[in-house]
């Protein structure tokens, strides 16, 4: 008898809400939550990056031709790679994109490095395996080097991911 009251009082409750002239706001349009780059099109930033191996580093580079800085490599391969353009300094590329967690690293991520006494002052690709490509510094090349080092385990600040819109 009780329950058989409870269950009228509601839908009685429910009689008057429905009458109610108050109107929520539509919800805001969500955009689409874009689907995760698959490995064969990740790979395309990692192809550019091995094509600069050997180039010499260069203060300001950004290019094959003038050699390149670590931002200026950065830049170059994701501007070949998708077509994004990235700021050419290592601080305000890692504004761009999601941070990423070390253990989640997937094959083009940015992972940056305190190579001068502040953060984010070094920026390189991860390659995968515990290792990345970047341009190290003046008479020096663009290379491959484990994270795992002691030298990049200290100096390690975070990595991004950035997605193309493929």
């Amino acid at each position: 008898m009780f329950v058989r009251k409870i269950l009228y009082l509601f839908v009685i409750v429910l009689g008057f809400a429905g009458c109610s002239t108050y109107r929520p706001d539509p919800p805001a349009p969500v955009a689409p939550i874009p689907a995760p780059v698959s490995r064969t099109e990740r790979s395309e930033a990692l192809l550019q990056a091995l094509l600069a191996l050997g180039v010499d580093y260069k203060y300001g580079g950004k290019s094959h031709a003038t050699g390149f800085d670590c931002s200026g490599l950065v830049a170059h391969v994701y501007r070949e790679a998708w077509g994004i353009h990235l700021p050419l300094n290592a601080a305000g590329q890692s504004q761009v994109g999601m941070p990423v967690k070390l253990a989640e690293l997937q094959a083009g991520d940015l992972v940056f490095y305190d190579t001068l006494k502040r953060p984010f002052s070094h920026v390189g690709i991860y390659m995968g395996d515990g290792k990345f490509v970047h341009s190290p510094r003046t008479g020096s090349q663009v290379r491959v080097e484990s994270m795992k080092s002691v030298y990049w385990t200290q100096r390690f600040n975070g990595a991004r991911r950035i997605e193309p819109a493929l």
